[in-house]
This record gives structure tokens, sequence and C-alpha cells, in this order.
């Protein structure tokens, strides 16, 4: 039997230390009342125009800097989301809040309440509803314009303290993916329809979900040091993608959903990101530049950029053409699960086990 979960482990100390159907284009921005307003590290006041940023790319990676810091949450975040037109984001945490943010004007527009703990958080094409998993095993169903909970979508069976760990929409918008500690992956309807399948092929607690963008396959990641491949039509296993020798905290399709990278870090000192043939099941390339657990891996949009973030405060990104390390950045340090890139690819969001929520990109003159 293996040790005891270092991600658990990590999560139980750092807690205690703190205590409509889918449619082509996004609805509006929702007007919110602001609750507060961020208080950005370093940033002058009012807060940058992140509007006409450029994306994030090969060519200018190396001038990746930390625009903004977000700040609210009181424990470490476990999801960042973008509103599908790129300006409201947000953010989950240990805390048991939903934090969201206007972007525009680094305010905080809204905070939802799921508790104990929430884990992950996503958007749905519109952008007018917002779904999280938390540590009660539910996958509860949000209205952004209002912050109100419109019903619970599903449960997962509990067998520990920590319930759902992420939660995803499919591509087309119909469905929900779910991971859990009770070692499934479920998934249900995202019109309220409830559940339409369970997957069992994980032999421990599964960390995180990722649809391909062509809605072919679903990718799960485990502690059990695996990643299965399923296939969305029937929800067969495709394959089980092993290597890894530490849990694998997150993972991410490239844009074009040929290439599946996988994070892992654990008690073990094997961290690594790995890249993956998608349809042929086979390894690519292991990178390796890590001296602490990898816990947030993400592909620019157009998927020519790789970006991984570590427990010690780095985050890296490669060329995905040559696989050069473009550049190596600060961040926030300590444990939190997470990164991704913005619709439009000018910002990339990382969260910190601060509960801080951190925004880089690059400057224009």
């Amino acid at each position: 039997m293996r040790k005891l979960s270092w991600l658990l482990v990590a999560l139980f100390v750092l807690f205690v230390g703190c205590q409509s159907s889918p449619s082509t284009s996004p609805s509006p921005i929702p007007t919110l009342t602001s609750t507060t307003t961020s208080k950005p590290v370093g940033s002058p006041i009012p807060p940058r125009d992140l509007s006409s940023l450029p994306p994030i790319s090969v060519e200018n990676a190396s001038q990746l800097t930390n625009l903004e810091i977000l700040l609210g949450h009181t424990a470490p975040i476990m999801s960042i989301a973008f509103h599908p037109d790129g300006n409201i984001i947000a953010s989950g945490s240990l805390d048991g809040r939903i934090r969201l943010w206007q972007l525009s004007t680094m305010a905080e527009i809204a905070i939802l309440k799921h508790r104990p703990q929430t884990g992950g958080v996503d958007f749905n094409l519109d952008g007018n509803l917002l779904v999280s998993g938390g540590t009660d095993g539910n996958i509860r169903l949000w209205e952004v314009a209002s912050g109100t909970e419109l019903e619970l979508l599903g449960t997962h069976s509990i067998n520990s303290t920590f319930g759902v760990w992420e939660v995803e929409y499919s591509p087309d918008g119909t469905m929900v993916a779910s991971a859990s500690v009770d070692d499934t992956v479920r998934i249900w309807d995202a019109a309220g329809g409830g559940e339409l399948a369970v997957l069992r092929g994980h032999i421990s607690d599964v960390y995180r979900v990722a649809f391909s963008s062509d809605g072919k396959y679903l990718a799960s990641s485990s502690k059990d040091y695996t990643v299965i491949l399923w296939d969305t039509e029937n929800w067969s296993q495709k394959f089980l993608l092993e290597g890894h020798e530490a849990e694998v905290i997150d993972i991410a399709f490239s844009p074009d959903s040929t290439i599946l990278a996988s994070a892992s870090g654990g008690i073990v000192e094997k961290y690594n990101v790995r890249l993956w043939d998608v349809e042929q099941g086979t390894q690519l390339a292991v990178l390796e530049d890590f001296t602490d657990p990898v816990q947030g891996v993400a592909f620019n949009p157009d998927g020519s950029v790789l970006a991984a973030k570590s427990v010690d405060g780095t985050v890296r990104l490669w060329d995905m053409s040559s696989m050069d390390e473009l550049a190596v950045i600060e961040g926030p340090t300590g444990f939190s699960v997470d990164l991704t890139f913005s619709p439009d690819g000018s910002l990339l969001a990382g969260g910190g086990s601060d509960g801080s929520v951190w925004l880089w990109g690059v400057e224009t003159p």
C-alpha cells in the first residue's frame, strides 16, 4: 500500500493553517455590484489596461512579467477559469469560496460559497453559467449574472475528506466531467439530466479531467501515477499512460488535440512534465528541469508554447516545435493547482498556496 498521498498531506496542513443551452458566442459580461477591489502588487492605480496586451508567443515569452496579483482567498487555489470572452476570471479555493474578478477593472464582482472547500470551477460556452466541485462531493451549477446557485448537478460517493477535485465542461457544452477521490470520473448531463456514465479504471484518487478540443477524448490523472485516455463516443478506455513515478497532479491537451501534457509531483523526487501522442498513446518527451513538484500545466491557444508551474515558485515555458526552454519566471510558492491561458492568449494565470491569483503577460511600451 502506498504512503499517504503527498498531495493530501500538503492540503491538510495548509487548510488547518488557514481555515440554458449552449450557444456559439459568449454571453455579455454580467453587471454585478463590486464587493471589493484586488490589491495588485507593484501595479499603478488605476490598474493596468490588460485589453491591448499581445498574445504570449515563442517570440515574446522571455518578456513575460507579473502584471497583477488578485487577493482575497485565504487558502490554496485549486482551480482557475477564464470567462469565454476573457474579461472575467473565476478562482476556486480551499477556503470554500469561488471569487469572480472583472479584469477590465481588477474588481472582485462576486463571491460564491461552495463549502467546506472548493475544488474545480469552469464556465460554460455562453459564459452565463459556472460549474463547481467541492469536498462535499457535490457538483453545483451557478448563474454568473446573479451569483446564485441554480441546482445541484450531481454527487459523488464520498470515502475521504476530499471530494471532487475537478470539473470541466465538454467542448460542445452538453456534458460536465468530474474527478473525485472515490477513484472515479463521472459524466453528467449539463442540462440537469443526471449522471450519464461512471468511468472506472484508476485505483486511487482522480485529481484532474480534461476534454480534447475536438471532443473525441477525455483524459484523467490520478494519485496512482497514471493518466487514462477515454473515448467519449462509448466511454471506453483507449490508453493507460504509464511512466510517471509520482502522483499526476495536472493534465492539458494541446489545442489541436494531438498532444497531452501531464505534470507530476509527490513524496518521490521524480518531478516532471511528460508529453504523449494522443492517437498512439506513446510518450513523446519528458521535461525534467524541476526540483519540486509540478502542479500546473497549460498550452497557449495556438499550441506553440507550453507552460508549467512548480511548488518552488517558478513557471517555465517551452517552445513546442523545438522543445527549447523559453523562459523561467517568478510565481507564487507553495502548493496550489492549475495554470491556464486566457482565451486570446494574452494572459497566463496561476494560483498560490496563500490564496493569491497571479496574472502574467507581456507589457507593451
